[in-house]
């Protein structure tokens, strides 16, 4: 089923890029020297482009703010800095970081005008943040982070490569010249009356030297490019109250969506019921009132009516019975949420095969059980009367994700003519409702002629004992 591959790859694609495990120890440092090497030999060029650019626009835009160009003049400095702050974030990512949240520039709840738009940068604090990083803060740090890369990656490779290429190169120094070997033999080892020949000595503390610097070189990349991520999470990542801001709008929206779907569901049974059920008892009370009467004088047509009222009775619990199944029907609080899905598709008048993969310690919340359920039933219903499908699929499972937590998923495939969408109005509207609700994902895959595949995607906290 390629949609429902492409739906869970899609969920689960940055959970396993930052949950799969890393290779640990000194060996591993190095797997990423090269590409912190490319990010730290490449940040001052780019900072100093940031600078000049930034200075040139800032402050020609201040010196003439009394101007009604000097503003945009300033707005433009304000995005170009936006730019580079993006650009450092994106090269952190690509030196082996873990990605920055990044701030919320536009509003989903504002009208995105050009006035607004152009007015944005001098009331949002981010912009501020990223001109202060582009002018200051990141050249101050780039220039020491790639001076350092440099004097290090020399003296590492010039130390330990000097004594293949440095007798090929004529200095004309005579053995005096040599003092560096001696002075810091001495230093070492005072009072010492050892004789060395210093053209050798010197070679030898050199490629000590440059042993040295090539050990530590994985551990000062690291270094000096986790003192840029943390320059870059500090100024350029999004602030904590946005995260609060985008869960209070996220909550907001799912208690809608719920409150809409349990509106809806209220209405139907409400008007399923008075369809149903209630004209179905009104029937019977006036049954058994004209039994009343006619069971002295008539008791054969007394008799008669009392079988028409139990066929009455019957059915309409029947009814009442397959109103409750969308809600909590007994087989699922009693033998669990498997049993009460092989169930339903036992029941449903189109073919259904079950492929049900929750493993037994699946301790599902009750709510989630009964919203699975429900789902389950309404899709299977939807497949029976409106798809002309011949045959069903249902599958349903539950992953653990790491970080984006567990999540039951709810899969079923028709061979029917195709063409469903999330109409307003419509039942699968209100399953998308419903599982939007649940803070959950839901996807409809079904082109005109068929197949239908469509896939509800909800998250849940198992319990715990």
């Amino acid at each position: 089923m390629s949609t429902e591959a492409m739906s869970t790859e899609a969920m689960t694609t940055n959970t396993t890029t930052d949950a799969a495990p890393r290779r640990r120890g000194y060996w591993a440092l190095w797997a990423t020297v090269p590409r912190e090497f490319a990010f730290l030999i490449l940040t001052m060029p780019i900072a100093i482009t940031a600078l000049v650019l930034l200075s040139t626009t800032f402050f020609t835009g201040l010196g003439l703010i009394f101007l009604v160009f000097g503003i945009f003049i300033v707005v433009a400095s304000m995005f170009m800095a936006r730019g580079f702050g993006t650009l450092e974030m994106v090269r952190l990512r690509w030196a082996g970081r873990r990605e920055v949240a990044r701030p919320a520039w536009e509003r989903g709840d504002r009208d995105q005008g050009f006035w607004r738009t152009m007015f944005a940068p001098f009331i949002d604090g981010h912009y501020w943040l990223y001109l202060l990083h582009g002018l200051v803060v990141n050249p101050i740090v780039s220039i020491v982070s790639w001076s350092l890369t440099v004097a290090w990656t020399s003296v590492a490779l010039a130390g330990t490569t000097g004594w293949i290429w440095q007798r090929y190169i004529p200095d004309g120094r005579a053995d005096d010249d040599f003092w560096l070997f001696d002075t810091v033999l001495d230093f070492l080892f005072p009072g010492n009356t050892w004789q060395f020949d210093p053209r050798v000595g010197e070679t030898v503390f050199e490629l000590i030297l440059g042993v040295i610097f090539l050990a530590t070189l994985p551990y000062v990349f690291r270094g000096l490019t986790l003192l840029h991520d943390v320059v870059a999470r500090g100024m350029l990542g999004a602030w904590r109250s946005e995260a609060l801001e985008r869960e209070v709008a996220q909550l907001a929206a799912s208690r809608g969506a719920a409150v809409q779907a349990e509106d809806a569901s209220l209405r139907r049974l409400e008007r399923d019921i008075h369809d149903g059920p209630q004209q179905r008892l009104v029937r019977l009370q006036m049954d058994l009132a004209a039994i009343e009467r006619k069971l002295d004088r008539d008791p054969e047509s007394a008799r008669e009516l009392l079988g028409e009222a139990r066929d009455q009775a019957r059915e309409t619990l029947d009814e009442l019975r397959a109103l409750s199944r969308g809600f909590a029907p007994p087989i699922l609080q009693d033998r669990g949420l498997a049993v009460g899905l092989e169930s339903l598709a036992a029941r449903s008048p189109v073919p259904v095969a079950v492929q049900i993969t929750l493993p037994e310690d699946a301790s599902l919340p009750a709510p989630i059980e009964r919203n699975v359920y429900f789902v389950a039933a309404e899709l299977l219903t939807n497949a029976a009367k409106h798809t002309e499908a011949t045959s069903v699929r249902l599958a349903v499972s539950t992953r653990d994700t790491g970080a984006t937590g567990h999540w039951v998923d709810v899969w079923v495939t028709d061979n029917g003519r195709g063409g469903a969408s999330t109409v307003p109005g419509h039942g699968l509207a209100g399953l998308a409702e419903r599982v939007n609700g649940l803070r959950g994902l839901f996807v409809v895959d079904s082109p005109a002629g068929g197949p239908t595949t469509i896939g509800a995607h909800i998250p849940y906290s198992p319990l715990v004992g």
